[in-house]
């Protein structure tokens, strides 16, 4: 191994109301990692380059430890960490620095936002009352749509034969 200082791994994040999602992007066998109330360490050597890579990313708000866990996917580390207050309002960043990390991405695979929260919540909809709501009895019941008001048309006539 080489003397070559540490790096931080590309890592992505998503949350939703209960939980924050970390995806460590490194293949790392044996990785150190911690998860605490107001931060997380990792610590961890990619197993195609043996470059050694490690942070310890202080979290925007408290996360329970004790509920939170971690899977070794084999070409990253996931982590699910739960949110201490779930009746917040979510997260505006992942880390409490005021300036965001070259590091971290937004994994939009699996991010939610509040207002899609929201809309779960409410229930599904049901197509058929949001078809009658819009007007009109289409699709309701057996009633099949009459086209006999249409007018006829040229293309309507008979076409020769092909040759």
């Amino acid at each position: 191994m080489t003397n070559e200082t540490a790096c931080p791994p590309p890592v992505l994040w998503a949350q939703n109301k209960e939980d924050v999602f970390l995806t460590f992007n490194v293949e790392a066998k044996d990785p150190d990692i911690k998860i605490e109330k107001s931060s997380v360490y990792f610590n961890g050597i990619n197993v195609r380059d043996n470059k050694t890579y490690e942070v310890t990313i202080p979290l925007h708000d408290a996360v329970i430890p004790e509920q939170s866990n971690f899977v070794n996917k084999g070409r990253c580390i996931e982590m699910v960490l739960r949110k201490e207050n779930v009746t917040g309002r979510f997260w505006s960043s992942l880390t409490n620095d005021k300036k965001k990390p070259h590091y971290l991405k937004i994994d939009f695979n699996k991010w939610c936002d509040e207002d899609d929260e929201e809309v779960e919540d409410a229930g599904a909809l049901n197509l058929n009352e949001m078809l009658e709501a819009m007007g009109g009895d289409r699709g309701a019941g057996d009633k099949k749509p009459s086209f006999d008001d249409l007018e006829s048309d040229s293309d309507d006539d008979n076409l020769p034969d092909l040759e």
